[in-house]
């Protein structure tokens, strides 16, 4: 891929309007989560040691085009300030008078986040006129924002059309990894796709199926897929209606060439809660009255033995019911294992979704893969080979 970046772009003394993704965990007015800021930090840093006036657009939550106080950016300013080490002014709107007066305040160095852009109908619409009221706010666009690319929005792919723009720090770092994990990456290459249902990842299945080696498939879904094949799942969580789909996944990997790994033994329970008893049986000898929550420990072993050969590994989705012990376990022993095998630079990982990050951050890992996308949708559509509209505007 060939996008245009920060590099070689003269900025000081110029309005550059930046496209974060600020759109963070809040309790109470309190920002509880930071990861997201801290990867916007790099870029909003430089630009400001390079002289620049730095005018900071981003959502949050889902107001619908409407003004909800308790969805302002306003709680965001003194979070992001304490990351960048340098004070945050804030406007009350991200267009007309009142963004207008604050911009023109700005000195070279300053640092201006904007309230809300979805605040205005025009945002999520992709409006043409309130396109045209933002870019006129800047001189140079900067979308430092993957996580928001999969949105043809305002502020993410309309204003890139009318203003010379180019990828952030984060972003540029977001592609490059994604870029070398699927585009062009080093095989043996193993994908790891779990959560609750087939029918959320039925194009992520079919796109992954002819670009990668082996399909790990965990969580609720194998369920379904052990269905398919004819075993009984007792109570567990499965989709009857998407057995044909699964029937039809495994073909495809057939024809391709691509191995799926599917469970060989469960953790099973008559319940989920914090603590209740369990067993582990052969994925053959589910009870009827029985659902499987966990991967068993053969499957782990299988799971660690497959990546002795593989060389590149993409990770979405996790192996069991991660967020209530004891349903816990399998997902962390196969995250340290990857995790292990990426410090010993046997493997480049790349793994992203909200559950995923979770996950990895629930057994320590977090910081220990190759990279870890905080994106969710964006990063899941990239993985279904879709056109992400805030991407393709940055192309060179």
């Amino acid at each position: 891929m060939n996008f245009r970046t920060l590099d070689g772009v003269a900025v000081e003394g110029k309005r550059v309007l930046v496209r974060a993704d600020l759109n963070v965990p809040m309790t109470d007015g309190v920002v509880t989560d930071r990861m997201r800021i801290e990867r916007q930090a790099p870029t909003i840093r430089e630009l400001t040691d390079k002289g620049a006036k730095v005018i900071i657009l981003s959502h949050f939550d889902r107001p619908k085009g409407k003004v909800v106080p308790s969805m302002s950016l306003k709680p965001v300013a003194a979070a992001l300030a304490e990351e960048i080490g340098r004070p945050v002014a804030f406007a009350a709107d991200c267009v007309g008078p009142i963004a207008q007066a604050a911009i023109a305040r700005l000195k070279n160095g300053d640092v201006l986040l904007l309230e809300n852009t979805r605040f205005h109908p025009g945002e999520e619409k992709n409006d043409p006129a309130f396109v045209r009221q933002l870019a006129a706010l800047g001189d140079i666009f900067v979308n430092d924002a993957f996580s928001a690319a999969h949105r043809a929005h305002a502020s993410t792919a309309g204003i890139a059309r009318l203003l010379p723009s180019v990828a952030g720090r984060a972003m540029e770092e977001e592609l490059r990894h994604l870029e070398k994990a699927l585009s062009n990456p080093e095989r043996p290459v193993l994908a790891v796709v779990g959560g609750a249902k087939v029918s959320s990842k039925i194009a992520l299945l079919e796109h992954m199926v002819n670009r990668v080696e082996t399909m790990v498939i965990g969580g609720a879904m194998a369920n379904t897929f052990l269905a398919a094949e004819g075993l009984k799942v007792g109570k567990s969580l499965y989709e009857p209606d998407y057995l044909e789909t699964a029937r039809n996944v495994i073909h495809m990997a057939t024809e391709s060439g691509c191995a799926i790994l599917l469970p060989t033994d469960v953790v099973v329970a008559k319940e989920l809660r914090a603590g209740a008893p369990c067993r582990t049986v052969s994925t053959a000898d589910i009870a009827g009255d029985e659902m499987a929550l966990d991967i068993g420990p053969k499957t782990i072993a299988a799971f660690k033995k497959r990546l002795e050969t593989t060389k590149t590994l993409v990770w979405n989705g996790p192996f069991g019911a991660f967020e209530t012990p004891p349903f816990d376990k399998g997902t962390a022993a196969a995250a340290r294992a990857v995790a292990q095998a990426t410090k010993e630079g046997k493997l480049l990982s790349v793994a992203g979704g909200g559950d995923t990050v979770a996950a990895l951050a629930a057994a320590g890992v977090e910081h220990d893969f190759s990279y870890v996308s905080t994106a969710g949708g964006a990063f899941l559509e990239w993985l279904e080979g879709k056109e992400l509209p805030g991407v393709e505007a940055l192309k060179a």
